[in-house]
């Protein structure tokens, strides 16, 4: 595991030695200063997990480097030591930022208590930081549906899947539910009070990307103001999904081989490895090992994803499991919209199993909630699909629809157009759906000046 770095602030020479070295056979980087200036000059070059500083100095005391501390650097925790007789001083320490205090004289085992303490309460905090921008809903066997034979596999293999903390890849076209089926591999096994946590390989530079996996240090780039916990990290002990990570660049593909082999990882700017427990579930909606052939994706990483795979069936080969989709979303949306009890025509549903499904449940779903929001009774009927239009034949768009003598750069426009359209203009969605990156999606609306 790296070392977590603390910076010790203390203007008594024997004291501060004492902490330093205390601290240093704990097995922490320790830098240490006499006075608060030159700690908080050092504090402005460096990311520092723990500051652990004397309140009694001049001509900056403790209190004034607690609120400096946190003006600065607003993630690194503040821990004051103080004599018996100025609790008082300390609990005040504590109303400016400071996160603990810890009385004089201390034994070496209370300090490491304490620091220990404070940086699993930071971990915490950069945990739940994390999670509270992720959608709260739990995801497991309730949120899949579907009696199909190839579902009922599908959830045998998850179960036993879950089990193990082996890689997993999970392959299939655009919307048929990867992002679930990993929720629910994690949530089926022993990690599942664990993170999972997500990141979208397809939408991210190659820079930027790093930065997000792995974390940064302080001053590393330009903009690099704080420390950044990365999504590895983050996800210790738990599951960390790579979503299309067809999608990863080449440079960054090296990096994240390492970090499955090795089971470590470096931070941007780092200077220590980084030891993590993260088991990895990564997806694709491309034939990866056409990627490896055309030279886009490395044979190594290939097979070190590919340890288990599963691979998920298009909604057209499983039409038996339509109507349960369909009613399912009837019932959630029209409770969603306040439309009251809503139900389908039976020749609508006839139309909708019968209907190819090129974007799958994702398409399934959007098209629900479209009818629903815009029907004008309670029940749905064909008219309220507008895949149905035409029978289902071709998708159109207010943009245009396609037809002879099309050449295929216009087809292809207007097939975004009403992709987009159809996904209410969410691109992760529609490009999802086209099976196409965000990058090249966004690259292409440039294009079309749209």
């Amino acid at each position: 595991m790296a070392k977590s770095r603390i910076l010790v602030i203390d203007d008594e020479d024997l004291m501060r030695e004492f902490v330093e070295e205390l601290l240093v056979r704990a097995g922490y980087r320790v830098d240490s200063v006499s006075n608060g200036a030159d700690g908080m000059a050092l504090l402005e070059k460096h990311s520092f997990d723990v500051v652990v500083t004397d309140l009694k100095m001049t001509p900056m005391d403790g209190l004034q480097v607690v609120q400096q501390t946190r003006a600065i650097s607003p993630t690194t925790h503040v821990i004051v030591m103080t004599a018996y007789g100025t609790v008082d001083t300390a609990v005040a320490a504590m109303k400016e930022g400071a996160d603990d205090y810890i009385l004089k004289p201390f034994s070496p085992e209370e300090l490491e208590l304490t620091v220990e303490r404070s940086l699993h309460q930071q971990q915490l905090i950069e945990e739940n930081e994390y999670l509270r921008s992720e959608v709260n809903a739990k995801y497991d066997f309730d949120a899949m549906i579907g009696d199909s034979a190839a579902m009922k596999s599908m959830y045998d293999q998850i179960q036993k899947v879950a089990q193990s903390k082996s890689t997993v890849f999970i392959r299939g076209e655009s919307g048929t539910g990867k992002e679930l089926v990993a929720r629910a591999i994690h949530f089926a096994g022993p990690r599942a009070d664990k993170p999972f946590i997500k990141v979208n390989c397809a939408a991210l530079s190659a820079g930027l990307l790093e930065s997000e996996l792995f974390g940064h240090e302080k001053g590393a780039f330009t903009g690099a103001h704080d420390k950044k916990i990365g999504r590895f990290e983050l996800a210790d002990g738990g599951t960390l999904l790579l979503d299309e990570v067809s999608e990863m660049s080449m440079e960054l593909q090296p990096k994240l081989l390492r970090a499955l082999q090795e089971r470590e990882i470096d931070r941007v700017g780092g200077a220590d490895p980084i030891s993590v427990d993260t088991r990895i579930v990564a997806t694709s909606n491309r034939d990866l090992e056409k990627e490896v052939a055309d030279g886009n994706f490395r044979e190594d990483l290939y097979f070190r994803l590919n340890v288990i795979p599963i691979e998920l069936p298009p909604l057209r080969d499983r039409r038996e499991d339509v109507p349960g989709l369909i009613e399912h979303y009837i019932n959630h949306f029209a409770s969603e919209n306040g439309r009251g009890t809503m139900s389908i025509a039976s020749d609508a549903m006839k139309r909708l199993k019968a209907y190819h499904w090129p974007g799958n449940v994702r398409e399934l779903q959007n098209s629900v909630e479209r009818a629903v929001v815009l029907s004008d009774g309670n029940e749905l009927k064909a008219g309220d699909f507008a895949l149905l239009d035409g029978g289902g034949a071709a998708m159109t768009s207010d943009k245009g629809g396609v037809r002879a003598g099309m050449t295929v750069a216009e087809m292809e426009k207007q097939l975004i157009f009403a992709t987009l359209e159809a996904c209410s203009d969410n691109k992760t969605q529609a490009s999802d759906m086209l099976g196409i990156s965000v990058r090249t999606l966004r690259n292409k609306l440039n294009e079309y000046g749209a």
